[in-house]
Order: C-alpha cells, then sequence, then structure tokens
C-alpha cells in the first residue's frame, strides 16, 4: 500500500472530493498532515465526506467549499476565495469528472458537458490558481486521466460534438486525453517559464465508484437498460477506491512521480494492482498539439489573459 509522505505544512485542494477517489485522496492527505479543501458541487455531500474523515481522523484539517467545473463563474468564484486568503498552495488535485451521460448535454456555458467538466473546467482553475500554485516553494498540480485515453482522439474542428453524432464513451475518452494533454503541457509551461511547479497526470484503472453509475443516469435518473446489462455481465478485474487511488496519491505527493509523467495500476491489463508509472498514448506525445489544445481552451474558457499575466511573473 502506498503511504503517503508527511504533509505537515502543505495546503491541498481536491476537486470532485465527496465520493470515490477523490474523498479517499482528501483523507490520506489529511491523515498526513495537509490542509485539505474539499471542492465540491454540493456543499450538502461535501459535509458529509468531510464529518467521516473527521470520525477517523478528528485532528484533520478538512474545510468544503463549493465549486462547480461546468460552470465557469463558478470556477472563477472559486479561484477567487481561494487567492483572497493569501495561503500559498501546495497541491491541486483535479480529479473531478462525469462520465458517459447518455444523451449530448451542455455546461452552464454551452460546452459539451464531459468536454467542459472534464477538461475546459479544471483547466480554467488551473490557470486561475497558478499565483497561489506559484507562490508554494514546490506546487504541484495532479490531474485525473482515464484508461480510456488511449482509445480518445481530439477533433479541433468539432471539440464539443456538435457535427458528429454523439457518443457517450467517445465523447468521454477524448476528455480525458484532453485531461493528459493537459498535465503534459503544464509541465512543459513550467519548464519553459522555469517555475518550481511539477505536474502529474494519473488513471485509476477500473476502480469500482459511483462514477459509472452516476454519468449514466444523468437527464434519465437511472442507467440505461444497455447500461445495466454492460455491467451485469461485466467480468473484468476491478478494485476498490483504496487501492484505485494510490497512483493518483503517487502522481500527486511521490518524491519519485517526474514532470509530465503518468501514473497507474500496474496489474493486469492496467486495471488494477499497485500503482507505477505507466506509458502515456502517443497522442498525448505531441508537443505541438498538447500546446493548440490549451491555447484552444484558454481562449473558449477565457484565462488566456490570466495565463499571460502569471507567465510574466
Amino acid at each position: 500500500m502506498y503511504t503517503v509522505p508527511d504533509q505537515s505544512g502543505t495546503f491541498a485542494v481536491v476537486t470532485g472530493s465527496n465520493s470515490g477517489t477523490g474523498k479517499e485522496a482528501a483523507r490520506r492527505l489529511a491523515e498526513a498532515g495537509a490542509r485539505v479543501v474539499l471542492a465540491v458541487r454540493t456543499p450538502a455531500k461535501g459535509e458529509l465526506a468531510r464529518a467521516e474523515i473527521l470520525a477517523r481522523h478528528p485532528g484533520a484539517r478538512v474545510e468544503v467549499r463549493r465549486i462547480d467545473l461546468a460552470d465557469l463563474a463558478s470556477v472563477e468564484a472559486f479561484a477567487g476565495e481561494v487567492l483572497a486568503d493569501g495561503t500559498p498552495l501546495d497541491l491541486l488535485v483535479n480529479n473531478a469528472g462525469v462520465m458517459a451521460p447518455p444523451t449530448r448535454m451542455t455546461t452552464a456555458d454551452g460546452f459539451e458537458l464531459q468536454f467542459g467538466s472534464n477538461f475546459l473546467g479544471p483547466l480554467a482553475l488551473t490557470v486561475r490558481l497558478l499565483p497561489a500554485l506559484l507562490a508554494a516553494r514546490a506546487p504541484r498540480v495532479a490531474t485525473m486521466s482515464s484508461g480510456t485515453a488511449n482509445f480518445g482522439r481530439i477533433d479541433f474542428t468539432d471539440l464539443q460534438w456538435e457535427r458528429r453524432r454523439y457518443n457517450p464513451m467517445l465523447s468521454y475518452a477524448q476528455s480525458k486525453l484532453a485531461d493528459l494533454m493537459l498535465a503534459r503541457h503544464l509541465a512543459v509551461l513550467a519548464a519553459e517559464n522555469d517555475w518550481p511547479l511539477r505536474s502529474t497526470a494519473a488513471h485509476p484503472g477500473y476502480t469500482k465508484t459511483n462514477l459509472q453509475t452516476a454519468g449514466a443516469s444523468l437527464g434519465t435518473g437511472r442507467p440505461s437498460l444497455g447500461n445495466r446489462m454492460m455491467y451485469a455481465v461485466d467480468f473484468l478485474p476491478k478494485q476498490e477506491v483504496g487501492p484505485g487511488t494510490e497512483p493518483l496519491l503517487q502522481a500527486a505527493t511521490s518524491p519519485d512521480a517526474t514532470a509530465g509523467g503518468y501514473y497507474g495500476p500496474g496489474g493486469r491489463f492496467g486495471l488494477v494492482g499497485p500503482g507505477k508509472q505507466v506509458r502515456i498514448t502517443r497522442r498525448a506525445l505531441d508537443p505541438a498539439a498538447n500546446a493548440r489544445l490549451w491555447a484552444r481552451a484558454e481562449e473558449l474558457t477565457g484565462v488566456g489573459r490570466a495565463s499571460a499575466v502569471t507567465a510574466a511573473r
């Protein structure tokens, strides 16, 4: 089992931390001594997660703040609160996401939901939090991707699935490939600008959380018959949340994690087992494509100016 290094004095933000890998990561960071912000869309669920963490670790420093990554105004407001605190941000864990809603849905800003929530929102948050991150001595950003990134394609002519027929899983794969490209390009920006920031990525393999069913229920209230049948006959190896969170924790805290590195399970089919550094799909190894996607995301989210100001510091 991966042991999180001492996090005393560390200030961390973990998105999507009311359940699943986010809650587990927040708990183990807090257990190791970090002050952790549970960045969640529904504060009531965040408070339940906080209570669970405190029940196990009464001395944990955990607080709940609201953010909706599908709403850029919410992202800006959340980042503004963190910056107003004046506390250097040592660690940002971009964990939150939505998976495979059955029909094409959109964010508050009109973006396709998976591309907007899983990629554009986290990128906007990362850029807006750069001043707080760069005020820390050795800041880190760990971004959750997915094994489905291996099947993803970035269609720059139709990022929002407006021309093509919407496909839930291919849309999800595109958004998770975009997350991996985000982590890779952020590492390049850090090197180019001589920032002390370390950007990494992870995937959980096949970890049993509510991500699969929650996304499949959006807009309908319950998963489709096809979705239920798929999971009923699913014989793939899978693991619990504890081991499934370890690659993310390695990416976020291991002193050996490399800039731009990618971490995932090292067992059967890359779905289960102890975390290790894993192969990166070639589609995330093209620096020009990564830079192009980042620039397009800055345009779509309106954070380009914030990025330029931070880089000039």
